[in-house]
């Protein structure tokens, strides 16, 4: 007995730990004989070292995890803290070897708790290519069947951020970490993303025209591959975002590897996937691997949000995943807070407001994402690769995590506010239909007749352009008919008086010079005369023309008349186009309503932003002034103060006078834009109804996997995976219990008008075994508190949105100045 106490105690060990809750400087480490390494014994005490063999330090495995927790609530919290932390909770002066020891053993602890979660994930049957995209949002992924068709059967939202920077190794050294993180699922592989990066090519198409440098607000070129079809809706919107500026423009510093990431997540906030913009800014290839990747695995009927989403969609028509996004019935939107800075034009198609479908959601997730990940921009700037990785993933996966626990809480929201849009709204919506003389099928023929009237504006009519193009053959047709008669007359009265068949050699000699000369512009003028009389005939054909236009016909006098006023009608045809999408993004942003001294302040930034306009302006007086008599001219600072198109008389001359639509006056629209209202303000509710019953049935289905698991686990004795499984299984069932509450009061709204039971899942069978009493709630849960905490969530994004608009009207006042 002795000679095994001697020999057990041979292989014992001190050594110095940090330990937070105790303050313990070392620890004594029994080791057996056939303990296979320090490491072990350490960890079943409960350090880990910060060397596998023959570690000097250990820390506590309770420390690690607070220090891994309070990382998840604060992401800018770096291990330097941390450590200071622990020297002052020692009463030590800081020492670096506490950092390099927390940071060593810190990774170690992560790693382990990532082998545990892919053990645990595997056992529960999680682990197959793309479940936690296809599963972790209930409401999103959980079809049930039988359930009410929705337009789109998942909305996502994806866009670029800048802040997740890091450092570029500098000079010909060598990084010190050269680990690779692959343990996410997260993160789009380069190689994957590196695949579209040749799918943009520039735009070289001749028959479109950009627009002049003069007219541009922002010095970016729009050069992503747009259609003709499309370009009218979405170039002029899109040049000024710099992500839709060339590939060749969007260069970032070469101080930096890593330049940002490309997040892309549903409309409930779960992350999907994320790309590294590497040494770039946000090219084209990015979102390409994200649309990639939603064809390959979210399904038909998608609808995706991009800030330039009007001009993304051209991209994806001309790349290879056209067809398929196409045949997949896709299509993709602006967000509703970036839609408001597009041209009226865009958003007439783009904006989430007027697409059917799109409930009230404001697709403004992704700014949401990069504001809370903004945190962690200084403790990953200067971290290696695998380092920056693992913050990210840590990140992302906590984020999911709040993002599950809120979602019954963001159903309720939605559901309350469409209930309040449908409740007030309807009434005021019906007393103004009543005393404007408007019944239900007005709207979708207004909404028709505008989007073709934007479509159109400010170009130039078919029929004008070709009988201006007659007019002038017709006067080129006269000129040349009397140059060719007075050529041939020339040639024919150089006939000699005394003309013989063979004249004398001398004769010959001395005409033969002229003669030819005037041959040669009689043959050149018959053959223009040919030439144009075959234009004109063509031109006649195609014009439906059977009577050739003569100088006193009415339409020869009407074509020459818009010649003359030509250069007029397009000055005010520009200027027309560029104040009426201004005049209805103000009214649609609620800012024309507002006092005198107001409109003056944001008139001293429209001057500062709106060159265009005033470009405009300038190019219609010099216009106006050549014509007889001239007409009268325009001055900026009144141009900028109009509310309505009545006050802009000045457009009644243009060819689309809209003064007179009914959709162009102000009651009017603010009663088209209420009934949009509430036709979102129904397909929000159809779809909260859908979601909170694939929440609520998932809950419960998720139970019985659960129960069905541990019971296996259990039949296997002694499986070390199953304390670890009822330890998730555990932290999963509080956060549902407490999601079950939230959707009783969903089911208990009033007007809820959806289906308050559980359903089944498509493709399933139907199960009788009850839910086990894990997921009753407590009496605490209960307590009418939990509205106030909703309350609470609804103020903290409604500080988010708050300080975003305080932002971009800084933004504003700074330009201005």
């Amino acid at each position: 007995m002795d000679e095994q106490a001697s020999c057990a105690n041979k292989y014992d060990f001190t050594v110095n730990t940090i330990d937070i809750f105790t303050l313990e400087t070392s620890a004594s480490i029994s080791q057996s004989a056939d303990c296979l390494s320090p490491s072990v014994a350490l960890m079943s005490r409960g350090y880990i070292g910060n060397a596998p063999h023959q570690p000097s330090f250990t820390v506590a495995i309770w420390t690690l995890e607070l220090f891994r927790l309070l990382r998840l609530r604060k992401p800018s919290l770096s291990v330097e803290a941390f450590a200071k932390v622990i020297c002052d909770t020692y009463a030590v002066p800081y020492r670096r070897s506490y950092r390099t020891t927390l940071s060593s053993t810190f990774d170690t602890y992560l790693t382990v708790l990532r082998v545990v979660e892919k053990r645990v994930n595997t056992a529960l049957q999680r682990d197959t290519p793309n479940w936690r995209v296809q599963h972790a949002c209930p409401p999103c992924s959980y079809i049930l069947a039988n359930e009410p068709p929705l337009e789109f059967g998942r909305m996502y939202v994806f866009d670029g951020g800048n802040s997740a920077k890091q450092m570029l190794t500098p000079g010909e050294r060598q990084a010190g970490d050269l680990r690779v993180f692959e343990d996410s699922d997260y993160l789009l592989a380069r190689t994957f993303v590196d695949g579209f990066a040749n799918e943009v090519h520039p735009r070289s198409d001749p028959d479109i025209t950009r627009p002049t440098e003069a007219d541009v607000i922002a010095e970016t070129d729009d050069d992503l591959p747009v259609s003709v079809s499309s370009q009218a809706i979405a170039a002029e919107c899109s040049k000024n975002w710099k992500a839709a500026a060339s590939d060749e423009k969007k260069r970032m510093w070469n101080i930096f590897d890593e330049t940002g990431i490309f997040v892309c997540a549903c409309r409930h906030g779960f992350i999907l996937w994320y790309a590294d913009m590497v040494r770039s800014g946000e090219l084209a290839k990015y979102p390409l691997s994200i649309i990639a990747k939603a064809l390959e695995v979210l399904g038909e009927h998608s609808l995706g949000t991009y800030d330039i989403g009007c001009g993304f969609s051209s991209t994806i028509e001309s790349s290879s995943l056209g067809p398929l996004f196409k045949q997949m019935d896709c299509r993709m939107c602006v967000d509703v807070f970036h839609g408001f800075a597009h041209n009226y034009k865009c958003q007439t198609r783009h904006h989430p407001r007027g697409i059917k479908g799109a409930g009230l959601e404001d697709f403004g997730m992704a700014e949401r994402i990069f504001s809370a990940s903004n945190a962690l921009a200084p403790i990953i700037r200067y971290a290696s690769a695998y380092n920056r990785h693992v913050s990210l993933d840590m990140f992302f996966k906590q984020w999911d995590a709040e993002k599950y626990m809120n979602l019954a809480t963001m159903i309720f929201n939605n559901y309350r506010q469409a209930l309040h849009i449908i409740t007030h709204e309807t009434v005021m919506l019906a007393e103004a239909m009543a005393s404007l003389g408007i019944v239900e099928g007005d709207f979708a023929l207004w909404q028709e007749e505008e989007v073709r009237y934007f479509s159109t504006l400010g170009q130039e009519p078919e029929y004008d352009v070709h009988a201006m193009v007659y007019v002038e053959l017709l006067q080129s047709l006269r000129d040349l008919e009397c140059r060719s008669s007075t050529a041939s007359s020339l040639f024919i009265s150089s006939v000699p008086t005394d003309y013989q068949f063979q004249p004398s050699q001398d004769s010959y000699a001395a005409e033969l010079a002229h003669t030819r000369k005037l041959e040669t512009q009689r043959r050149y003028a018959a053959e223009k005369l040919d030439t144009v009389q075959r234009e004109v005939l063509a031109m006649e054909v195609k014009m439906g023309i059977h009577r050739r236009w003569e100088p006193s016909s009415p339409e020869y006098q009407a074509a020459m008349k818009y010649m003359t006023t030509r250069e007029y009608h397009r000055a005010l045809d520009s200027l027309q186009r560029l104040v009426v999408q201004r005049l209805f993004e103000l009214q649609r942003l609620n800012v024309a309503q507002t006092a005198y001294k107001m409109r003056t302040q944001i008139s001293k930034s429209l001057q500062t932003r709106c060159q265009a306009i005033q470009n405009a302006v300038k190019k219609y007086n010099e216009a106006a002034a050549k014509l007889e008599p001239p007409r009268p001219t325009l001055e900026w600072s009144k141009v900028s103060h109009y509310q309505f198109l009545d006050e802009f008389t000045l457009l009644c001359n243009t060819r689309q006078d809209i003064c007179d639509k009914p959709w162009a006056k102000p009651a009017i629209r603010e009663t088209m834009r209420q009934h949009q209202r509430i036709q979102r303000a129904h397909e929000e509710v159809l779809r909260c109804n859908v979601e909170i019953q694939r929440l609520h049935s998932a809950i419960l289905d998720e139970q019985r996997h659960f129960k069905k698991v541990i019971g296996e686990l259990e039949a296997a004795a002694g499986s070390p995976l199953l304390v670890a499984v009822r330890e998730a299984a555990k932290i999963r069932t509080l956060v549902n219990r407490q999601l079950l509450v939230r959707i009783a009061q969903v089911y208990s709204l009033p007007g809820f008008t959806g289906n308050p039971s559980p359903g089944i899942r498509e493709g399933a069978v139907a199960e009788e075994d009850p839910v086990n009493d894990d997921l009753e709630p407590h009496d605490e849960l209960n307590e009418p508190h939990s509205d106030n905490e909703a309350d609470a969530l609804e103020e903290d994004d409604l500080r988010t949105d708050i300080g975003t608009v305080v932002e971009y009207i800084s933004d504003l006042a700074r330009t201005s100045t």
